[in-house]
């Protein structure tokens, strides 16, 4: 859901056995058709993994999964690029023409289309991914000057969320079209009934398979009990790569019966997708998590074999762990709660920015509550966080028409040197990627409707 523009959303805690307890996750409900008609009414959605385990939309994939796996992660080094560091970071902004028009920011709402994603290839170039106008998200590979090499591809998709990559391709986590079905709502209008899909591409940018994280099938539409789905609102995802798996962490839509008639809910969900495009139980993976959830947060952390997630969310208006629910920081029901980025800190545990009131905060945790509280001069709504090195954090934030950003470390998040001006437009949901030769790189809006313009701080001594 929207934290700068609240529906009316009632809340409801589900109650049941001990047993339930432990392995359910607390929704909260929209009636019907969003929250704004009928009687919210309280239902407990056990947690789990999807009913159908079957693959959905699977391409290039032949019998006994044919398709080529993924090698391991690469070491962190410098790789092929090895961008020169400097005693103070730099910024380097390059212009790429891509050729094709391209989703403007809008509104920049946790409900609006997500414009474009930048993904951080082991030997230092990227895969830049962009939603068009034409109905497709487009992919191209920049080299180490940040530019493109070779011609863009494209896939079926209406909304971006992010893209990830790794020594044989990447990942891509997109929106396409889905069916309602001929269930009736128990109030409120219609709304589309989209699916969230991983789609594996190879090193020319070709597709490998394709995932659907939802659970959407020609049995199961978005109106029939039970479906996890994308509706209107908050839906915005992110990926993680565990140097083999891929996991997806995103808002979703859930629909519960009632009576003749369905609810559809909103929260988040997880999902890991293996080598193959195979769908796997565990590794960390959930049906349901927060709720109403939104800026979902992910990253794998080698040092204990597991995926980290934060959420903002209105169950007691906090930044959570998701799946139980563990409070990392609380706050404010005020509608400025927003969730920032997740970075490993050191030794242990991890870093997360969050906002409200218009502050930001870095807040480090492990596995519950926040144990140091750092409060940032930046005065934001919508923190970003990135990991920048081997031991050090970049929090970025608006500032006019460009962004200001200031380096920590990871350990005690003390500020190193000062601020300085990262000369691109901010949006709310991208994210800044951190690179192997110590860099960071963000995607933001170029100078046309043609091109994109990355935002590089280079290396810091």
């Amino acid at each position: 859901m929207d934290p700068n523009a609240r529906r009316r959303l009632i809340v409801g805690v589900f109650a049941g056995t001990a047993a339930a307890v432990a392995l359910a996750a607390t929704v909260y409900f929209v009636t019907g058709g969003g929250g704004d008609d009928g009687t919210p009414q309280a239902r407990a959605q056990q947690a789990g993994q999807p009913a159908d385990g079957t693959p959905s939309g699977v391409a290039g994939v032949g019998p006994s999964g044919s398709a080529p796996a993924s090698a391991p992660a690469s070491p962190a080094t410098a790789g092929a690029c090895a961008r020169p560091a400097g005693a103070k970071p730099a910024v380097q902004v390059t212009e790429v023409a891509t050729g094709v028009r391209g989703t403007g920011y809008g509104r920049e709402g946790d409900t609006d289309p997500l414009p474009m994603a930048i993904a951080a290839r082991p030997d230092g170039g990227s895969w830049l991914a962009w939603l068009g106008t034409d109905g497709r998200v487009h992919l191209g590979r920049l080299g180490c000057d940040d530019k493109l090499v070779g011609t863009p591809t494209s896939f079926t998709g209406i909304d971006l969320q992010d893209v990830q990559a790794d020594a044989t391709g990447g990942v891509l986590l997109l929106t396409r079209k889905g069916s309602c079905g001929g269930g009736t709502l128990c109030g409120g209008s219609s709304s589309p009934c989209n699916t969230m899909h991983m789609i594996r591409f190879d090193n020319a940018g070709q597709q490998v398979w394709e995932r659907q994280v939802t659970n959407l099938t020609g049995a199961r539409t978005g109106y029939d009990d039970g479906a996890r789905f994308v509706w209107w609102y908050q839906h915005h995802g992110r990926l993680a790569f565990d140097g083999t798996n891929y996991a997806a962490y995103f808002g979703v839509a859930i629909t519960v019966r009632n009576g003749a008639c369905v609810d559809i809910h909103e929260g988040d969900r997880m999902q890991v997708v293996g080598p193959n495009g195979a769908l796997l139980p565990g590794h960390d993976s959930f049906e349901v998590g927060c709720s109403h959830s939104w800026t979902t947060r992910i990253a794998w952390d080698p040092r204990v074999k597991h995926f980290a997630m934060v959420c903002a969310t209105d169950n007691a208006c906090r930044i959570a762990q998701p799946n139980p629910y563990r409070t990392v920081a609380a706050g404010n029901c005020d509608g400025t709660l927003f969730g920032g980025d997740l970075v490993l800190a050191q030794p242990k545990g991890y870093w997360t920015a969050w906002s409200q009131g218009g502050t930001a905060r870095l807040e480090h945790f492990t596995t519950g509550a926040a144990d140091t509280r750092v409060t940032t001069g930046a005065k934001t709504a919508h923190p970003h966080l990135v990991a920048y090195g081997t031991s050090r954090m970049l929090l970025a934030w608006e500032s006019g028409s460009s962004m200001t950003a200031q380096v920590y470390d990871t350990g005690a998040a003390k500020a190193v040197g000062g601020t300085f001006t990262i000369d691109v437009k901010d949006h709310a949901y991208q994210a800044f990627k951190a690179y192997p030769d110590g860099s960071a790189a963000y995607a933001a809006a170029g100078g046309t409707a043609t091109s994109i313009r990355v935002a590089r701080v280079l290396p810091l001594n």
